[in-house]
C-alpha cells in the first residue's frame, strides 16, 4: 500500500523508522485514495493522523495556488500536534501548510494565509471567523477531515463544522476520525458525508502490544492530594494527571509548586503559549506529572507516559478508555491509576467489568505502591 504513494511520503516513511503500518492506516488510507468519504473509529494511540495525512499529502497539486484540504480538530494543541506531523511528512513536497487557532496572534495568523496554503490545520471557531471575513477562500476546498470527530460534532461546536463543511466544494470528501463513536455521533457524521464507508478498528495489537495494569487506592474526598503527593514522588515516573474541575487544578498546583514538586497543569482557560510551555516541559521530561482536563489532553500523543492518574473518576466508560489509551503506546508498559473514594470504588469497578480489564486495589508501604497483603502485620 505504501508503494502507491508519491516518492517524498515514501521517503518520509523510511526515514521515519516505523516498520509496518497499523491496522487504521491499512484500512483507511485506500479508502481516501479513491476519493470516498470516510467515518472510521480507531483506538488512541492506533496511528490515525498518518491514516489521513499521507493520503491528504498524496491527493494535493502543490502546482496548484488554491486551498485543497483543511484539517479540523477540537482542542488547540491537537491542531499544533498534527501541524507537526504534516511539516514532517510534507518535507521536500513543495505543499504549503498553516495552522489556524483560536487564542493565537489574529495578525500573524493573516500574514501566514498570504503565503497561499495548499492545507489548513483549524480550531472550527477562529477559521469560521476568517471565512467570513473572507481571509480564507473555501470554495477550492475539495478534503476535510473531523479529527477526534466526536469532539467536532457536540452542540458548541456543531453548527461551525457543518458551515465549515458546506463552504468547501459540492463534490468535497469528508473524513472522520475518533477514537470512540457514539451511535448518535455517527448518524451527525453521515448527515455531513456523502455514502460514507465505515470502519472499526477494535484493537490493534501491533500498535498498542503493552501491558496496561489497572489499580486503584481509596482514601477520604480530601486525602486525594496527600495520595497525589505519593505518586508525584514514585522514582522514574512520568504521568498524567485527570482532574473534572478547572478550578481543582488551580489549588492542586499551588500546594505542589509550595512543595516544589515536579507539576505543571493543562487546561483550557490558559493562554496559548503558557500551555505550549507546560506540555513542552513534559515532552521534555523536565516535570514528572501534568494535571489536566479531559478537554485539553484531548487526542495528545505524547511519548512515554508511565502512569495515568484519575484524580476525579470518568464521568462515562468513553472517557476512561480515552484517559487509559494515553498510556502503554506503541509496545510500553503502562499504569492506570484510579483514585476514588468508597462511594467511587463501585462505579469503578463497573467500569473495568465492562471493559473486561483486572482491577487491583493497592496500598502505599513506605513512599511505594504496595499489594493489600505485603504489608506486615503488628
Amino acid at each position: 500500500m505504501l508503494n502507491t504513494l508519491k516518492p517524498f511520503l515514501q521517503d518520509a516513511w523510511v526515514k521515519s523508522g516505523f516498520q509496518n503500518t497499523t491496522l487504521i492506516q491499512e484500512a483507511a488510507i485506500p479508502v481516501i485514495l479513491e476519493g470516498k468519504d470516510l467515518i472510521a473509529e480507531s483506538p488512541t494511540g492506533t496511528g490515525k493522523t498518518l491514516a489521513y495525512l499521507l493520503p491528504l499529502l498524496n491527493k494535493i497539486d502543490p502546482t496548484s495556488q488554491s486551498l485543497q484540504a483543511v484539517v479540523l480538530a477540537s482542542s488547540q494543541e491537537l491542531v499544533m500536534q498534527v501541524y507537526q506531523e504534516f511539516q514532517k511528512w510534507s518535507e521536500g513536497s513543495g505543499i504549503r501548510g498553516t495552522s489556524i487557532i483560536g487564542g493565537a496572534n489574529v495578525k500573524r495568523q493573516l500574514e501566514k494565509l498570504k503565503k497561499r496554503p495548499h492545507m489548513i490545520f483549524a480550531t472550527p471557531g477562529r477559521l469560521m471567523e476568517l471565512i467570513k471575513q473572507k481571509k480564507v477562500k473555501m470554495h477550492e476546498v475539495k478534503m476535510v477531515v473531523l479529527d477526534e470527530g466526536d469532539q467536532l460534532l457536540i452542540p458548541e461546536h456543531l453548527t461551525t463544522v457543518k458551515d465549515i463543511v458546506k463552504s468547501t466544494l459540492g463534490d468535497r470528501q469528508v473524513s472522520l476520525f475518533s477514537a470512540t463513536m457514539k451511535a448518535g455521533t455517527e448518524n451527525l457524521a453521515k448527515e455531513i458525508t456523502n455514502e460514507p464507508e465505515v470502519l472499526r478498528i477494535e484493537r490493534d495489537e501491533a500498535a498498542s502490544s503493552g501491558e496496561v495494569e489497572h489499580i486503584y487506592f481509596v482514601c477520604e474526598p480530601r486525602d486525594k492530594i496527600k495520595l497525589l503527593e505519593k505518586i508525584v514522588r514514585l522514582e522514574h515516573i512520568k504521568a498524567l494527571a485527570f482532574i473534572n474541575d478547572i478550578g481543582e487544578i488551580q489549588i492542586f498546583n499551588e500546594k505542589f509548586q509550595f512543595k516544589e514538586l515536579s507539576t505543571g497543569i493543562l487546561h483550557s482557560d490558559m493562554k496559548k503559549l503558557e500551555r505550549q510551555s507546560e506540555l513542552k516541559a513534559f515532552r521534555d521530561g523536565k516535570l514528572k506529572m501534568l494535571i489536566a482536563t479531559d478537554v485539553a489532553a484531548r487526542g495528545l500523543d505524547i511519548q512515554g507516559v508511565t502512569h495515568v492518574v484519575q484524580i476525579d473518576l470518568p464521568k462515562d466508560i468513553d472517557q476512561y478508555v480515552h484517559r487509559a489509551g494515553r498510556t502503554g503506546r506503541m509496545g510500553a508498559n503502562g499504569i492506570v491509576i484510579s483514585i476514588v473514594t468508597e462511594r467511587e470504588e463501585r462505579e469503578l469497578k463497573g467500569y473495568c467489568r465492562q471493559l473486561n480489564v483486572p482491577l487491583a486495589k493497592r496500598i502505599f508501604y513506605k513512599g511505594q505502591i504496595a499489594e493489600m497483603e505485603q504489608k506486615p502485620r503488628r
